[in-house]
């Protein structure tokens, strides 16, 4: 999978699956080497999946996959990716991190799908690299990594890292890696053989235009949902957003009663009180400041709005599974 890759055939590839990790995009990621030796007629690319420690990995969706080693009897790779999914706020074992810095120090392609970009980040192995993950972690990991440089594009590829936004992203940036070792010709068959319509560049963003998630094409409600969007920390008032949008304040409460169901005023709060879900369940900032950066002025006003609109508190929150944080009484 890397184009500067000089070896025998077939081409080694890695993939270090961590627990909770995402079958979808590592499937994504995987089926395009298949197809490629099929089309070929030859062994283009030989896989490896690697755990921990040698034993099978439980993704997601619960569904547990064997792999073919542990990191002990790991053979030398020139590509690996690292495949997380949920929960990666975890970390990775400190024996696991080790072993990462030293594929990355003897010359590995090192890359991320979803949110393995999250662990090699942690793991100061993004250091000078242009990077992208999940977008819904992508305002969780530009808090928590302020010097890092991450995009919302489908993958991202330089010289020794590969990251990737997880789901179909993770096939689309295989298949621009098979096409810069073997050709667009090839990678073109294997699109089709995957029912793939388009071979998607990186820059392409990885959510639906604000108008198709709207389910409207009325550009004042885009634009007003925009300016929410780019101004959750601190909230515009709703005249600010009716002026600039060019409408009056009752044609504004108009249009998203008749669009969306709901007061801007409301929408706007739905918007910053997604945000803090998401930077509540991804990262170990306290409660105040998350709160502050979601536009709320102190942390009883954001608990209540919190606990009004999920029906639970704040510290509720700390995991995607439901339990609570490492730490109860954090950020109490």
């Amino acid at each position: 999978m890397r184009q500067d890759y000089v070896g025998p055939l077939p081409e080694p590839v890695g993939f270090l699956l961590i627990p909770r990790f995402s079958m979808m995009a590592f499937f994504a990621a995987v089926e395009p080497l298949r197809i490629a030796n099929r089309l070929a007629g030859r062994e283009l690319y030989r896989w490896t999946l690697i755990s921990e420690d040698g034993q099978p990995v439980t993704a997601s969706n619960d569904m547990t996959l064997l792999v073919d080693c542990g990191l002990v009897d790991a053979p030398s790779l020139p590509t690996l990716a690292v495949c997380a999914g949920f929960e990666p706020e975890r970390g990775l074992p400190r024996r696991l991190s080790q072993w990462l810095h030293r594929q990355a120090s003897e010359g590995c392609l090192l890359g991320g799908i979803d949110t393995g970009p999250l662990l090699l980040a942690e793991i100061g192995l993004l250091d000078g690299h242009h990077l992208t993950l999940h977008w819904e972690s992508l305002p969780a990991f530009r808090e928590r990594f302020p010097t890092l440089d991450a995009v919302e594009s489908l993958f991202e590829i330089d010289a020794r890292r590969f990251t990737c936004a997880g789901g179909a992203a993770a096939m689309d940036m295989t298949l621009s890696m098979i096409a810069g070792r073997h050709g667009q010709g090839l990678a073109d068959d294997i699109s089709e053989q995957l029912i793939h319509a388009r071979l998607r560049p990186r820059q392409d963003h990885q959510r639906l235009p604000l108008a198709k998630r709207l389910g409207t094409h009325r550009r004042p409600l885009v634009d007003a949902v925009a300016l929410m969007e780019r101004h959750l920390e601190q909230p515009l008032s709703m005249t600010a957003v009716s002026e600039r949008i060019g409408l009056s304040m009752r044609q504004l409460q108009r249009l998203f009663l008749d669009e969306l169901g709901r007061r801007p005023r409301d929408y706007y709060l739905e918007l910053r009180l997604d945000r803090a879900r998401h930077l509540l369940e991804e990262t170990d900032r306290d409660i105040l400041s998350i709160g502050l950066a979601c536009g709320f002025g102190s942390a009883s006003s954001f608990s209540r709005a919190y606990r009004q609109q999920y029906g639970i508190p704040p510290s509720a929150s700390r995991r995607p599974d439901g339990l609570p944080a490492p730490d109860a009484n954090h950020g109490q």
